[in-house]
């Protein structure tokens, strides 16, 4: 199964140091092509759906640089293929619409099944330090705060080899 792993630069690069995504000990969040997230995009096209994932993981992945202010401010997610046994939802958050496609991977994951690394371009970091920063009014409600983070969807994720991570998180900097 093809799961999206959201990250920031600096996850990435200490996934890199580590070799693997993840704890052992504890459950990776990403996100999927799920029953539910089929239901939501009405959609039987695969292609389609797991771009639909990587949408969400990209948002995963703001969220993630909204609670981490020295992170650069590009949206960050690594597309890795796991056994569909090492996946699981999560019961309490099935039915939460923010958690559409979410998914667990049982454990942590080598680097080397990663697919590919999905980054923004340089020139999306006014959009998306806009959104990070406008998210906690987007999700109270707020229309325009809503408008400013839909705004980062703009901007489309480029698609990276693995073999670039070394390039994409620099010598030693955590990628800033």
């Amino acid at each position: 199964m093809r799961v999206y792993v959201p990250l920031t630069l600096p996850g990435l690069a200490e996934a890199y140091a580590a070799g693997e995504l993840g704890a052992p000990a504890q459950p990776l969040v990403a996100y999927a092509v799920t029953p539910a997230l089929r239901e939501w995009y009405l959609s039987d096209d695969l292609e389609e759906l797991e771009y639909a994932a990587l949408n969400r993981a990209a948002l995963a992945s703001l969220r993630l640089l909204a609670m981490d202010p020295g992170a650069p401010r590009r949206r960050t997610v690594v597309a890795v293929d796991v056994p569909d046994g090492a996946v699981s939802g999560d019961p309490d958050r099935g039915l939460d619409p923010a958690a559409l496609g979410e998914v667990r991977v049982n454990g942590a994951v080598p680097l080397a099944e990663a697919a590919a690394v999905h980054i923004d371009a340089d020139d999306a970091e006014a959009d998306v330090t806009a959104a990070a920063q406008a998210l906690g009014a987007a999700d109270t409600g707020d229309d325009d705060a809503q408008f400013v983070v839909d705004g980062a969807e703009d901007h489309e994720l480029l698609w990276f080899a693995t073999q670039e991570i070394p390039n994409l998180v620099g010598p030693g900097d955590g990628g800033s």
